[in-house]
C-alpha cells in the first residue's frame, strides 16, 4: 500500500459563504482555518493547498466571550522612542476595517510559511451583508449548526 499524495489536478475547490453574525470569533476562526487548509477533506496533503474558498459576511457583528471586547489589547510600535501604541478589540470592531479582526484571527491559527500566504488568498471577508462572489454560487456553511457553543446571543 502506498501513501496517497494529492496533485494539483486532484484538488477541487468549492466556495462557501459564512454569516458571522453572533458567532464567537475564536470558534469561527478555527473552522475557517481548517476549511482553508483543506483538513476537512480525506485527500488532505500537508504540502499542498487543498482548501476551499471561504466568503465571510457580517464581520462587524462577530461576538467575543467574556471581557475580551474591552480588555483584549493589541500593541504595535512606531519605531520612535516611546512609540508604543495600543488598541482594544472594541475599537477595532467599531473602526474603519472590522473585517481585519477575522482575517488576523484566522491568519494566526495557521503555520507560518509560503503556504499560509497562498491559502489566505482564498479568504474573503466583508463587513456588511453584500459580497461580489455570487457568480461562484457559494454554498451556505452554517457554523452555528455545527455546535451550540458557536453562537452567542445578546445578553
Amino acid at each position: 500500500m502506498k501513501t496517497f499524495t494529492a496533485t494539483p489536478s486532484d484538488i477541487e475547490r468549492k466556495w462557501f459563504v459564512i454569516d458571522a453574525e453572533d458567532v464567537v470569533l475564536g470558534r469561527l476562526a478555527t473552522i475557517v482555518a481548517n476549511r482553508l487548509r483543506g483538513k476537512h477533506k480525506a485527500m488532505f496533503t500537508p504540502h499542498m493547498d487543498c482548501g476551499d474558498h471561504i466568503v465571510i459576511v457580517n464581520a462587524e457583528k462577530v461576538k467575543l466571550t467574556g471581557r475580551k471586547l474591552t480588555d483584549k489589547k493589541f500593541y504595535w510600535h512606531t519605531g520612535y522612542p516611546g512609540g508604543i501604541k495600543e488598541r482594544t478589540m472594541d475599537k477595532l470592531l467599531g473602526g474603519e476595517h472590522p473585517e481585519r479582526v477575522i482575517i488576523k484571527a484566522v491568519e494566526r491559527m495557521m503555520s507560518r510559511g509560503p503556504l499560509r500566504s497562498q491559502v489566505m488568498t482564498k479568504l474573503h471577508v466583508y463587513a456588511g451583508t453584500d459580497h461580489p462572489h455570487e457568480a461562484q454560487q457559494p454554498e451556505v456553511l452554517d457554523v452555528t449548526a455545527l455546535n451550540e457553543k458557536n453562537k452567542r446571543s445578546a445578553k
